[in-house]
């Protein structure tokens, strides 16, 4: 008897590893954070194009705009990324747009405030680039133990961290958008 991926080798591009190579304690925490920062996102989301929120001043601003359609995309993308099979074309495919993302994410923080004014949250920029620039160079390599943790630490780190910021003050747009 064969398998529907068998059948169809297309869907086996899709399907999860049967033993997914990262460690217990990481995946939970990436289904939880991940998970729980997607839906407040799409929740905050919903509530500004039902009309619920404000007005939206931020959008006005061209690097604030850039910045939060790049950087949507990485929390489940990234999420994905981390729970999903490794190795695969898709895998790469997807981690690359997912590292060009996170790098556009953090350039267009520079541009956010006039004279390129910068707060603490801006060390998460050059904490980006050095992940970036680390994990791409230690795939290349074949070190997928160096790759593995410069993911973690991008997606914790550089993503979640400024994240929950994000949502903290009520004068950031993400703030604003969830709480009205």
């Amino acid at each position: 008897m064969t398998t529907l991926t068998q059948q169809l080798p297309l869907l086996s591009r899709f399907r999860p590893s049967a033993t997914i190579d990262i460690d217990p304690f990481i995946r939970a925490a990436t289904v939880i954070v991940g998970g729980v920062m997607t839906a407040v996102c799409l929740f905050a989301i919903g509530r500004a194009l039902l009309g619920f929120a404000p007005e939206l001043p931020h959008l006005r601003n061209v690097a604030v705009t850039l910045h939060v359609i790049t950087v949507l995309p990485c929390v489940p993308l990234g999420m994905w990324l981390l729970l999903n099979r490794k190795g695969t074309p898709m895998h790469k495919q997807l981690g690359k747009l997912w590292v060009l993302l996170m790098v556009i994410t953090a350039t267009t923080t520079l541009f956010i405030r006039e004279g390129m004014e910068m707060s603490w949250i801006h060390i998460f920029v050059p904490l980006t680039y050095r992940a970036v620039w680390a994990l791409v160079s230690s795939a290349r390599k074949g070190d997928m133990r160096k790759h593995k943790n410069e993911i973690y630490g991008l997606f914790f780190g550089s993503l979640m961290i400024p994240g929950v910021w994000a949502f903290l003050g009520d004068y950031r747009l993400m703030g604003v958008m969830l709480y009205g």
